[in-house]
């Protein structure tokens, strides 16, 4: 049996925290194992989690990068899922992420937000502006799709592979930008556009509230791209997506003739 463990991040988010966990809680496939990271909360956010029979861990480094990489490391289950605090899952959404990883060749699982809570014209920015982009651009870069914060899945055993590779003690970087470019080139990462959560719109709410994720991008791609330019991710991944065309066409049965 495939276990799943759900991994959220918090740091002083009880309200929307309560809201995540209270949708986990009605899941039509339940989580096997709920993680959350408290990152030094002053608020209540680790006793709801415990009141909602999460397993809760410190991270004893600041910052997002360090607090998931901690509930990775903790986590037991075969898939790590990955929720933010002020993330709100659909009924089926573990569900749909186990019935994705089903395929043995699929390493990661991920898939858009719906932004709530801001102006209709900020929620529609927000999806297909931001998101949009970053999909489309950071995808181009990588030669696969990136996986987002609030909404994916990773196999536990390529965790085991990179984590020692992510940044986790650099506060200022993009955790699940990061990630996408630890994965290495043989990891097949899906992008399902009907894997949706619902995501607060508060990244949106002033300029200096988009600013802070421009700057957080900016500095996930430049120390990235100091390790490996994306050209030769591109040209890794083109030849890793070649052997993989080689070995299914080799195991095809030969039609008669």
């Amino acid at each position: 049996m495939t276990l799943i463990s759900v991994v959220i991040p918090v740091l002083d988010d009880a309200p929307m925290l309560r809201v995540c966990l209270a949708a986990l809680a009605t899941q039509s496939r339940p989580a096997d194992e709920i993680i959350v990271v408290d990152n030094g909360s002053v608020d209540d956010s680790a006793e709801v989690a415990r009141r909602a029979g999460a397993l809760v861990v410190r991270s004893t480094a600041a910052g997002i990068p360090a607090a998931t990489a901690t509930g990775f490391d903790e986590a037991s289950g075969d898939i790590l899922a990955r929720l933010d605090a002020d993330s709100v899952p659909p009924m089926d959404w573990i569900e749909r992420i186990e019935a994705a990883l089903e395929d043995p060749e699929l390493t990661a699982i991920t898939g858009p937000g719906r932004f709530y809570g801001g102006s209709s014209i900020g929620n529609w920015i927000g999806r297909r502006v931001y998101l949009g982009g970053y999909f489309h651009l950071v995808g181009w870069a990588l030669g696969r799709p990136p996986l987002f914060g609030s909404n994916y899945a990773i196999r536990r055993r390529a965790w085991a592979i990179v984590r020692g590779s992510v940044h986790r003690d650099q506060a200022d970087v993009h955790d699940d930008l990061d990630l996408s470019y630890q994965l290495t080139p043989d990891m097949r990462v899906d992008f399902d556009p009907a894997l949706v959560v619902e995501v607060s719109a508060r990244p949106f709410a002033s300029m200096g509230a988009i600013a802070h994720r421009l700057h957080l991008a900016y500095t996930t791609i430049l120390v990235n791209e100091r390790r490996r330019s994306s050209w030769r991710r591109r040209a890794e991944q083109r030849a890793a997506l070649r052997t993989r065309e080689e070995s299914a066409a080799e195991q095809r049965p030969a039609i008669p003739r």
